[in-house]
């Protein structure tokens, strides 16, 4: 049964300007070791950094409407690829509680670029 849904679109160009000036503490704070691990190298740093941004908050607005609080760290949303290229949400142990509490069992993401923007869909299940 669906829960919830969550979408988010960002701007690649701006994330761009964000990471041209970031001395590394955007990046600490936003997003996981394991994301920041998984950065590649050249052209597509932006992007990544978009998709994976757009993902967090497609994630938050799906499942912040069902717990009593409506905020939480965005650290606590790791988004990553499998070996396929496939986008998936890795549920932290912090995540992993306020889903229990929101009663949902699965998240599920697709990201997709167009132009300028990192778009990202979740819809939160309890399969």
């Amino acid at each position: 049964m669906v829960r919830g849904i969550g979408v988010d679109s960002t701007s690649i160009s701006e994330m761009e300007h964000m990471l041209e000036q970031d001395t590394g503490a955007f990046l600490e704070r936003v997003f996981t070791g394991a994301e920041r691990a998984a950065e590649p190298n050249g052209l597509g740093r932006a992007q990544y950094y978009a998709d994976r941004f757009a993902a967090k908050e497609a994630v938050f607005k799906a499942v912040a409407p069902l717990v009593p609080e409506k905020t939480f760290d965005l650290r606590m949303v790791e988004s990553l690829h499998r070996d396929d290229g496939s986008p998936y949400i890795h549920v932290t142990p912090e995540l992993e509680e306020v889903l229990r509490r929101a009663q949902v069992t699965k998240l599920h993401l697709s990201i997709t670029n167009e132009c300028d923007l990192a778009t990202a869909f979740v819809v939160a299940t309890n399969d």
